[in-house]
């Protein structure tokens, strides 16, 4: 139950920043507060976690009615708020905009810091080897394949640059604060994942970019996270990076994301060809090992002998592997490889017999790594011998990304090692071909083909309390899918509240008579080129959405040329860049259209004039041959269920509210919605789809496109 105390704290703080901004107090907004605070009041009271799934339209004003629901309770309590979003991108706005505004006129007193992962921050030992040449890294570059050439001259200047700034304080180790994008080649040498950072054994650890971050979270009330962190901390047993999850309330925005981020998060993949190739540069790095002291020849010669016996077994599951595609009927395309899928996750016996000698070899492998690891802390840790030391701590990263390597094949084998329980959802399990430059090799993947395990062990029962929202998270009006592929728990609280904008006199849905079927891609293709000129207006701003980038580069060539000159197409830009120039265009009196794929039709965000209609090739069902939801649709066959009307429908309905959502973003924007999809109207399940659109003024087969 709340407190008087936390009421009146959350309605003055409502109140002031109304009144502040000079804005109308919207129902909507109003009812999510309160429901959100009802919900975690909760909290402490002995029962399970609290989880309140709120779907706020766009126009609710979602972030402000969170924060002004969780923060003053959690603060009453003494928890921590952490906010998690979909991107760094939306991690910024919030702490930029968002929250500084809230603090200014809400009456609020509460601190805020910024929580990113490891790969954001520079390594300040990694900058001291790249800047000194020195044979540890040379040798952790040679291990991977990676050139490092001491000639560049350029990125020797950036690196130099770098250590300026941070000497001088202007910048505290962030890329995302760097004056200038950096590539990956350039940054990636500069960072340390878990395996390889040496915490508070490194000498640069008083100086560390991402500890100094990191304590900047102990003294705040709400940390600013993102999905992925998140997950990365849950799987390292949750406290790792963020604070310890039965003392934070979190809130999950974009959540309709973190199902995915989940599975791909705890998914597993290894390349074989590439693998042998570097268990055979190993080999000189134990020699360098034991020549250092790391290592004694007993050591040596375990570590050396299990090498051997992993190049022996992956050359025969290598064999196993292309005798099992020899004789498969169909080899599926999927992201531009070829890929052949395990029926329900099941692999062939002697594929499993391999993969579990694989398992046990890379896990001894690993461990063996583990035990130089250990040694090199010790001498580290002792510093008497300070040359020893400098050593130890050269050697320390590249052992620590050895034993990670080993640890995660280790994972990826025992995972083709294992039958899956009876009655229980299977991982997804599949095959994928890679030809780089005439060499071939087979990838192995593992996931989880729902996050419901890894969400319910590793959050819903350990979280003091937790937030979903976001503008769309139901389908066809109801939270079911969200429930499976999240897990949530039965005492979840559900929540819709519809968006505040006038739909009906706002955008017109138009769907019109094209006598094809979407199946029929040569004609749907030519029916669209032709009903471009003809329906778009190449004065104004418009938005094309596909699902296939085969049909979005088809209708290009298909357009004249100076319909081409209008389009801006996501395979020619960064998004961030063609939005960029998408809104000079509009600002300059030009016409612009942009041509896009499933990235474009959510978190676009293209108000007033940027955006007045919006064209949807077809209805946007989920890639057929994706091996994830290819296992889980015959997992959902098996229980006698449609998978069809289980999953893909609902899916497509979902995306399709988010796709005709780039329209309206403020209460006065106008335009409309054209969708090339006769089955929205003609089939069943169609008439489904449509009726879970927002009520938009409809227009239905009374423009037609013949060819």
């Amino acid at each position: 139950m709340l407190t008087d105390e936390v009421k009146e704290s959350i309605q003055s703080a409502y109140k002031q920043l109304i009144d502040a901004k000079q804005l109308t107090p919207r129902y909507g907004q109003r009812l999510m507060i309160a429901e959100i605070a009802k919900c975690l009041a909760t909290i402490d009271s002995g029962d399970s976690p609290p989880i309140c799934v709120v779907e706020a339209g766009t126009g609710t004003g979602k972030t402000l009615a969170y924060v002004l629901a969780v923060l003053p309770l959690a603060q009453k309590l003494g928890y921590k708020v952490v906010i998690a979003t979909a991107t760094v991108a939306l991690q910024e706005q919030v702490v930029l905009k968002d929250l500084p505004e809230i603090v200014n006129d809400s009456g609020l007193k509460f601190s805020y810091s910024l929580a990113k992962g490891r790969g954001r921050y520079l390594c300040l030992a990694k900058l001291d080897m790249l800047l000194e040449g020195n044979d540890s890294l040379n040798a952790m570059m040679d291990l991977y394949g990676e050139a490092v050439d001491g000639a560049d001259t350029a990125n020797t200047a950036l690196y130099e640059s770098m250590l300026t700034e941070l000497s001088a304080g202007r910048w505290q180790g962030d890329k995302d604060d760097w004056a200038s994008p950096l590539h990956n080649t350039v940054w990636k040498p500069l960072t340390a994942d878990t395996g390889q950072c040496m915490g508070p054994k490194c000498s640069h650890f008083r100086n560390c970019c991402f500890y100094q971050a990191r304590d900047s979270m102990d003294s705040a009330d709400c940390i600013v996270a993102n999905h992925d962190l998140v997950l990365t901390d849950l799987a390292l047993g949750g406290g790792a990076i963020l604070p310890e999850p039965e003392k934070c309330i979190y809130i999950f925005d974009e959540a309709h994301h973190l199902p995915i981020k989940s599975n791909n998060h705890f998914s597993t993949y290894t390349k074989v060809r590439s693998t042998i190739a570097w268990i055979e540069r190993c080999e000189p790095i134990l020699q360098k090992l034991m020549n250092d002291g790391f290592l004694d020849t007993k050591g040596e010669e375990i570590s050396r002998n299990l090498l051997f016996q992993l190049r022996d077994n992956l050359e025969s599951v290598w064999l196993l592997l292309e005798q099992t595609l020899s004789m498969v009927d169909k080899v599926d395309s999927y992201e531009n490889r070829a890929q052949y899928t395990f029926e329900l996750g099941r692999v062939p016996d002697e594929i499993r017999v391999v993969a579990e000698n694989l398992a046990h070899l890379f896990s001894r492998f690993g461990n063996s790594f583990q035990s130089v690891s250990d040694a090199l802390k010790e001498d580290m840790e002792d510093g008497s011998d300070i040359k020893l030391r400098q050593i130890a701590e050269q050697w320390y990263p590249l052992v620590g990304s050895i034993e990670r390597r080993a640890d995660s094949n280790a994972e990826l084998w025992r995972s083709f090692a294992i039958v899956d329980p009876a009655g229980v959802v299977p991982r997804a399990r599949w095959l994928s071909f890679n030809d780089n430059e005439g060499v071939s090799d087979i990838g192995l993947s593992s996931s989880p083909v729902l996050a419901a395990e890894n969400l319910q062990e590793r959050l819903w029962k350990t979280c003091g309390g937790a937030v979903l929202t976001s503008a769309t998270l139901s389908a066809l009006g109801e939270f079911g899918v969200l429930k499976m592929r999240a897990g949530l728990p039965e005492h979840t609280k559900y929540l819709s509240i519809p968006s505040p904008f006038d739909f009906a006199n706002s955008a017109k849905l138009i769907i019109p008579k094209i006598n094809c079927e979407p199946s029929n891609s040569l004609k749907h293709t030519e029916i669209i080129i032709k009903a471009i000129p003809q329906m778009v207006d190449k004065k104004s701003a418009s938005l094309m959405l596909f699902t296939s980038r085969r049909q979005m580069n088809d209708v290009i060539q298909g357009l004249s040329a100076e319909w081409r000159d209008l389009i801006l197409c996501q395979d020619d830009y960064q998004k961030s860049e063609l939005i960029k120039y998408h809104r000079k265009r509009i600002d300059d009196g030009e016409g612009s259209l942009i041509f896009g794929l499933s990235s474009f039709a959510e978190g676009v965000d293209l108000p007033g004039a940027y955006c007045v209609h919006v064209l949807i090739a077809k209805i946007p069902f989920s890639v057929p041959n994706d091996p994830i939801e290819m296992t889980l649709s015959a997992w959902v066959e098996l229980q006698g269920k449609n998978p069809f009307m289980t999953l893909a429908v609902p899916d497509a309905a979902f995306k399709l509210v988010q796709a005709s959502g780039r329209l309206l973003r403020n209460e006065s924007d106008t335009g409309k919605i054209t969708i090339f999809d006769e089955r929205l109207v003609v089939k069943r399940y169609g008439k489904q789809i449509l009726e879970s659109l927002p009520p938009y003024e409809q227009e239905i087969f009374q423009e037609t496109i013949e060819l």
